[in-house]
C-alpha cells in the first residue's frame, strides 16, 4: 500500500543505502572516532558554519531533547506553538528530560510571531514563576507552513533581547529551504538560530538526526548531555555516513524538491474537486484539507493517511522523495471514482 500518511513511511534513498554498505566493509573505532564521522562533520561545518558543533543522535525526539537540555535549566519555560511536535507528539520526553514547563501558544497556521510570543515574556527574575528560556520553532511547521528568513530573524531578535535561546526543529528543514529557494545556512545560522535539530529520515535517510550547535555558550556540556540522554551511538559511522551523502551534490535538496513538487501536483489535482477545501497553504510537502467523511473512509481502504481534525473531517496528506507521479495520478483517480 502506498502511503500519504507521513514521509517517515518512505524508503531509503539508494545512495544512502550504498553509503551504509560502504561503511560496513571493515571495522572502525566506535563512538565517532572514525573517518565517516570526521567527513560528515566536515561537510556539516562547510554547509552551515565552520564554528558549529554537530552531534549525531538516533532520532528526532532525541535530537529535540538533547538540544533543549543544552539550552535550558529545569526552572525554564519553553515557548512553542500549540501544534509543536515537542508538545503534541513526543510523549512528554522534552518535559521529562529538561524538567521545564512548556507553554503552548495558539496559532492559525502553526507559526509563532513576535506578537504571539510577547505576552509570555514576563515574570523575569520572579522566583515563583518558570523563567522564559527558549523559543521552539519547527521548520517546516507541523501545519506544512514555512517561516521566511525575515520571520525567523524577528523571533530570534526578540528572544535574544530577553536573554533567551531559539531552537529550530528542522525535521523538514530541507523542504522549507526548497520552498523558499534558500540555503540551509540562510534559514539557520544567518537567522540567529542557536541550536538546530537537523533531520534527514523524512527525506531519504534510514536513521539518525544531527543536533547542530551554533551558539558557543551551548557547546560546553553537549557531549555529556548526549551521552546521558542515551543518544550516543557506539557504531556512529552508520549515522554519520548518511549525512555525508545527504550533503554531497545537494541530495537533500533534490529529494526535498521532488517531495514538494509531488505535493504541488497533488494539491493542483485536488483543487479541481469542488468538495475539497484546503485549510492551510500548500507550501511544502504537507497538505491539509477537508473532504467528506464518507469519501475519506473509502479512500482509507487503499491509502493510508491521518485525520488531523477528525471532527471537522480534516486530513493530512504527505508526499516524500520517493512519491511518484503515478502515485499522485492513482490517488486522484481514486478520489474521482469514490466521490
Amino acid at each position: 500500500m502506498r502511503s500519504f500518511a507521513s514521509d517517515n513511511n518512505s524508503g531509503v534513498h539508494p545512495l544512502v543505502m550504498e553509503a551504509l554498505h560502504q561503511a560496513n566493509q571493515d571495522h572502525a573505532v566506535g563512538y565517532g572516532d572514525d573517518p565517516w564521522t570526521a567527513e560528515a562533520v566536515r561537510l556539516i561545518k562547510e554547509t552551515f558554519s565552520p564554528a558549529c558543533e554537530p552531534l549525531f543522535v538516533f532520532n528526532g525526539t532525541g535530537s529535540n531533547a538533547v538540544a533543549l537540555q543544552l539550552a535550558t535549566r529545569p526552572y525554564h519555560l519553553i515557548i512553542c506553538a500549540e501544534t509543536a511536535h515537542i508538545y503534541v507528539d513526543e510523549c512528554g520526553a522534552p518535559v521529562r528530560l529538561t524538567g521545564c514547563q512548556i507553554r503552548p501558544v495558539a496559532t492559525p497556521d502553526g507559526k509563532l510571531t513576535p506578537d504571539l510570543i510577547r505576552p509570555h515574556l514576563k515574570n523575569f527574575g520572579e522566583q515563583h514563576h518558570s523563567q522564559p528560556g527558549v523559543v521552539y520553532l519547527s521548520e517546516c511547521t507541523e501545519m506544512g507552513t514555512v517561516y521566511t528568513p525575515d520571520e525567523l530573524k524577528a523571533i530570534t531578535g526578540l528572544a535574544h533581547a530577553h536573554g533567551m535561546y531559539v531552537h529550530v526543529d528542522g525535521a523538514r528543514l530541507a523542504n522549507a529551504c526548497v520552498a523558499l529557494n534558500v540555503s540551509l545556512r540562510a534559514l539557520t545560522v544567518d537567522c540567529g538560530v542557536d541550536v538546530l535539530s537537523f533531520g534527514g529520515t523524512k527525506n531519504g535517510l534510514m536513521i539518525g538526526e544531527s543536533v547542530i550547535i551554533f551558539n558557543d555558550a551551548l557547546k560546553k556540556e553537549a557531549l555529556f548531555v548526549r551521552k546521558q540522554s542515551a543518544q550516543l551511538a557506539s557504531k556512529q559511522r552508520y549515522l554519520a555516513c548518511q549525512f555525508t551523502v545527504y550533503l554531497t551534490d545537494e541530495l537533500w535538496k533534490k529529494n526535498a524538491a521532488h517531495a514538494n513538487a509531488m505535493a504541488a501536483k497533488l494539491a493542483a489535482g485536488l483543487k479541481e474537486f469542488p468538495f475539497v477545501h484546503f485549510t492551510q497553504k500548500a507550501e511544502s510537502n504537507q497538505l491539509f484539507l477537508i473532504i467528506p467523511r464518507a469519501l475519506a473512509d473509502r479512500l482509507l481502504a487503499s491509502y493510508y493517511f491521518y485525520f488531523w481534525n477528525e471532527t471537522a473531517g480534516e486530513i493530512r496528506l504527505v508526499t516524500s522523495f520517493d512519491t511518484t507521479e503515478a502515485d499522485i495520478d492513482a490517488f486522484l483517480d481514486a478520489v474521482r471514482l469514490l466521490s
